[in-house]
């Protein structure tokens, strides 16, 4: 009589099936490969509105950029020249006002922080942008 050999439990299992796993890679892969295009592409960007600190009653000074790219201090069209001096003249008031910084919602965004590092350069490091409140336009 011959005996059988009984192999251990364990030795049973000697291989794994890897199918479920590739299953689920490349179902995750394609879900990836689909969504990316879409989140970077499919979104355009325009700024909140927001609701902040209320404006200054009084000695405070506006500085504007107006959608075709000229620069208004205190509702006066000047030159970027004399903007730059009239800030330092502004800057060195005592007591200094505060600075509010408007730019318009079609001006390149670029040309707006180029007017905030003149602002900074003239001697304002404090200046407040100034936003649309929401619900109004």
């Amino acid at each position: 009589m011959r005996r059988r050999r009984q192999r251990p439990q364990m030795a049973a299992i000697d291989q794994i099936n890897v199918t479920p796993l590739l299953d689920l890679t490349f179902l995750l892969l394609i879900a990836f490969m689909i969504t990316m295009p879409l989140m970077e592409y499919g979104t355009s960007v325009k700024p909140p509105e927001m609701n902040g600190e209320e404006l200054p009653d009084e000695n405070f000074a506006t500085v504007e950029i107006a959608k075709d790219g000229t620069f208004l201090l205190d509702k006066k069209v000047v030159s970027k020249a004399e903007l730059a001096e009239s800030l330092r003249i502004l800057a060195a008031k005592t007591p200094r006002p505060a600075l509010l910084v408007r730019g318009d919602g079609e001006q390149n965004y670029a040309n707006v922080l180029d007017l905030l590092k003149l602002t900074r350069q003239c001697g304002f490091k404090d200046a407040m942008l100034v936003t649309t409140a929401e619900g109004r336009q």
